[in-house]
């Protein structure tokens, strides 16, 4: 018979293994020796301490599921509790009871960590809910579209809920972007009929400005451009593939009258310098005429000047008021010369004139004299009222001889 610390095998090649509740019946061995046979069953408990101590490392380093880890600590407590081994089958079973709780606890951990990834998850899907409902109503249409298109990866990369929870969160979502899908339709529908209106509105200013650029009526065609302008900024915009074009061809008529025009006005405001240079030369020739020695001459040369200018044709306009005030002030001194001859020459008006200051002379004379005889009197209080009113009387006096004067008398 032969045995060791954990077994034995008595003389009919029958193999024991001790443990706590005595020994057990491992096997029989007949192929040789016992201490072969001993050999034999405690290589196979070497065995299982391998695969114990690598289940260990799988369940510490690995995430292997508690429900594989559990399958293979049954397998191997099924080996253990079989007795197929020899050596200290309690301390296998020892580790495999530890392994049963490491295993449990991860399982517990991994629990509470889904539980914690899943309300996580369910506060990010609803914070996803609530920004897509608030982007529902937004009318930053591009912005917000691709926002929403962010929050559906977004959306994608989280974990699934329980389906409850995650359907009703989600139809919530998708509820949200199809209420803004269909806002932004209905907006760019709108958007669409308002440019085709917009582009039917410029296709009639198109057509008629291209008719008014062979115009020559320049100032009301000009005038009717600026309208037209007007009346484009207020139509809207068309469709991006007809406003450059619309836009073009109403420019471009525009140009056309305009570059016209303009060379017209060139060739106008060419003459008009010459004649003011022109006009000039007769205004030095007028004032030469100043101061008025000869009216009868300065009249007739001034008419003969005037004759001239009216033939020359415009100015500048803004050359127009310094030049002709030049031609009016000398026939303004031309006729003030002439109203001077005439009163100094027009016998009825001299005579009024003299007839006006003999009697202003005789009220003179008089009131003098009776200021005299007041004096005279002692009745001062008279002389002075009268030496008042003979005052009056000599400035009127005076003014008449004045213009007396004017008549060369």
């Amino acid at each position: 018979m032969s045995s060791d610390p954990w077994g034995r095998v008595d003389e009919t090649g029958t193999v024991y293994v001790r443990t706590a509740d005595g020994e057990q019946v491992v096997g029989s061995w007949q192929a040789g020796t016992p201490e072969e046979a001993l050999a034999y069953f405690e290589r196979k408990y070497e065995g299982l301490v391998v695969e114990i101590g690598l289940l260990e490392r799988r369940v510490k380093t690995t995430d292997l599921s508690a429900k594989d880890a559990t399958t293979a600590i049954d397998h191997l407590r099924q080996q253990v509790d079989e007795h197929h081994a020899v050596g200290d089958l309690e301390a296998l079973r020892k580790r495999l009871d530890a392994l049963v709780s490491t295993v449990e606890s991860r399982r517990e951990e991994r629990k509470a960590q889904k539980a914690k990834q899943s309300d996580e998850a369910r506060q990010s899907k609803e914070k996803l809910v609530v920004e897509a409902e608030e982007l529902a109503a937004s009318e930053q249409w591009r912005a917000a579209g691709e926002r929403l298109r962010a929050l559906v990866d977004i959306w994608k990369g989280l974990p699934r809920l329980d389906r409850k929870t995650d359907d009703e969160l989600w139809h919530r979502f998708s509820h949200a972007r199809s209420a803004f899908s269909k806002r932004r339709k209905a907006h760019f529908a709108s958007l669409d009929a308002q440019r085709e209106e917009s582009r039917k509105a410029k296709e009639k200013l198109v057509a008629e400005a291209e008719a008014l650029s062979g115009s020559t009526d320049w100032g009301a065609t000009a005038a009717r451009y600026r309208e037209l302008m007007t009346d484009w900024k207020a139509a809207g915009r068309a469709q991006r593939e007809h406003e450059d074009d619309l836009w073009n061809r109403f420019r471009g008529a525009q140009d056309v009258f305009f570059q016209a025009r303009g060379e017209v006005f060139a060739e106008r405001d060419a003459e008009q310098r010459e004649n003011l240079t022109r006009k000039e030369e007769l205004a030095i020739e007028a004032e030469k005429l100043l101061p008025v020695t000869d009216l009868k001459a300065a009249r007739a040369a001034f008419r003969a000047i005037n004759e001239r200018w009216e033939a020359i044709g415009h100015v500048p306009r803004d050359a127009r008021p310094k030049i002709e005030g030049r031609m009016h002030a000398v026939e303004r001194a031309i006729q003030d010369a002439e109203e001077a001859e005439w009163r100094r020459t027009n016998p009825e008006a001299r005579a009024r004139a003299a007839g006006l200051t003999g009697q202003l002379q005789d009220a003179v004379d008089k009131l003098q004299k009776q200021i005299d005889a007041a004096r005279a009197a002692g009745n001062d209080a008279k002389a002075d009222k009268l030496g008042r009113e003979l005052e009056g009387r000599k400035a009127l006096l005076d003014q008449a001889l004045k213009g007396l004067e004017e008549f060369g008398g």
